[in-house]
């Protein structure tokens, strides 16, 4: 009998490698508090203070809660996938942990993915979360079962789109610039973005811009999936173009170092 001591040395499969992966990167997630901060916390305090903010804010016709709660489900997902994703990662790239991973046979793609699925899954506590508190407030979604598988295919789209971005500044930027980058576009886009206050509620100048940014396009297609009319397909193909576009250019041109 014979034996064969010759080395195959070789890679893993692409979805062997995304898993390990995934799961590396969610534990980084969970014990990283200050993203869990941006991730739940203050979406929550937003939550609990948009009941009052009629009084503040012309949210237009219809209870507070109601447009509040879709637009906090969307800025949940806004910290998780693009804030807290882009600066984790650009600290990342910085210390060097990157330039290790690029020594390995995880390719950009894999990455990419990897990050994006382990974001889908600490989402889920995110959105869960909020959903039952929401709930507690009196929120009353519309639309059953169809308006929540909805919300799930925007979900996905916005958070591949969002990841996406993130990591294209993260990639491009120094640590501190991506940091600064990162937390005022997250400002930005909660102040004027179109995911707390409707579109409808903006300038009309500014509408046609707001409905083409990845911001409005979620936020105005959760309420919209909510409030039960889930017939306009203009917020997901806009999010879906988002989500091509940047996966094309950040696996192409992301720097590990």
């Amino acid at each position: 009998m014979s034996l064969d001591f010759t080395p195959n040395p070789a890679a893993s499969r692409f979805w062997t490698m995304v898993s390990a992966q995934t799961r590396i990167e969610f534990k980084l997630l969970i014990r990283n508090a200050e993203q869990m901060l941006l991730a739940l916390v203050i979406p929550l305090i937003l939550l609990v203070m948009g009941t009052r903010a009629a009084s503040i804010v012309d949210l237009g016709p219809g209870r507070s809660i109601d447009i509040i709660a879709p637009g906090v489900l969307a800025l949940a997902v806004l910290s998780t996938s693009f804030t807290s994703l882009a600066i984790a990662t650009g600290f990342e790239r910085r210390y060097g942990v990157l330039k290790r991973l690029g020594a390995t046979p995880l390719p950009r793609s894999g990455l990419v993915v990897g990050k994006v699925c382990a974001i889908v899954l600490l989402e889920c506590v995110q959105l869960l979360v909020l959903s039952l508190v929401a709930g507690a407030l009196g929120w009353q979604p519309r639309g059953g079962l169809t308006a929540w598988l909805w919300a799930l295919a925007f979900v996905v789209m916005a958070t591949t789109a969002f990841a996406a971005l993130g990591l294209l500044i993260a990639g491009a930027l120094r640590a501190e610039a991506t940091l600064a980058a990162a937390n005022l576009i997250y400002v930005v886009l909660l102040v004027g973005g179109g995911i707390i206050v409707p579109l409808d509620r903006h300038p009309a100048a500014v509408r046609p811009v707001l409905e083409l940014l990845p911001s409005g396009a979620f936020g105005e297609g959760l309420r919209d999936v909510f409030a039960g009319d889930p017939g306009g397909w203009l917020p997901i193909m806009v999010l879906a173009a988002w989500a091509v576009i940047a996966i094309g250019v950040v696996t192409r041109t992301f720097k590990w170092e």
